[in-house]
């Protein structure tokens, strides 16, 4: 409604419950959307007023409006990445060198401490370091010309609150997550290329387990 307009720039929006019944949604369905056109800036909250549209001139908020549109962009990167992974850790693991093993050492090291004091923007920042190192340690320029783009995606606004907020919620899943992290780096950096693309399968299988959970829990509620 508001890219085609029926929304215009300023205008104030219907209550969670008018929304909730014109969309034929439950009103926690309405506020996850709220909360999240909110967060890339799209709309604004003004207390004891209401929601109003805010300018979606800026690129980054046209980009973040066209995921949205669709919430399968986010889990269609994971599955991508998920496909692709893999066998690119089998890759590093054979053509890595002692200065990439070196720094994702210390990335992992960094990551477990983030993920332990639950510092979820330093958790992405790191989360994607690592990520981008082990495309580079393939040594395969195409590789990364293809796997960079989605792991770029990480750095999307929406995307960081579209996983924090519904698929990461606890330590427990960011510290299991740390620990596949390092469990993929030992591997690569033991050149055992077997066991890092067992175990990168292993951490996108744990990703989609968080999310199949988390549908089922919103299912029951």
């Amino acid at each position: 409604a508001i890219k085609k307009g029926a929304l215009p720039v300023g205008s104030k929006l219907p209550s969670e419950n008018e929304l909730a019944e014109q969309m034929g949604v439950s009103r926690p369905t309405v506020r996850e959307a709220l909360s999240a056109l909110a967060a890339v800036g799209l709309i604004e909250s003004r207390p004891g007023s209401g929601n109003f549209v805010r300018n979606p001139a800026n690129s980054i908020v046209r980009e973040a409006l066209l995921i949205l549109e669709n919430e399968s962009s986010c889990l269609e990167i994971m599955e991508a990445r998920g496909l692709l992974e893999p066998p690119v850790a089998s890759l590093a693991a054979q053509n890595r060198t002692s200065e990439q093993i070196t720094k994702m050492k210390s990335v992992c090291v960094k990551l477990k401490h983030s993920a332990r004091l639950q510092d979820f923007d330093e958790y992405f920042g790191l989360d994607k370091a690592f990520h981008t190192l082990l495309v580079q340690a393939t040594q395969n320029g195409l590789l990364a010309t293809v796997l960079l783009p989605l792991i770029n995606t990480m750095d999307q606004r929406l995307y960081r609150e579209f996983t924090k907020d519904f698929y990461i919620k606890d330590l427990q899943t960011l510290d299991e997550l740390a620990s596949l992290h390092q469990e993929i780096f030992e591997a690569v950096a033991s050149g055992d290329s077997e066991r890092a693309t067992e175990r990168m399968q292993a951490h996108w299988t744990r990703m989609w387990k968080v999310i199949q959970d988390q549908d089922e829990d919103k299912k029951a509620v």
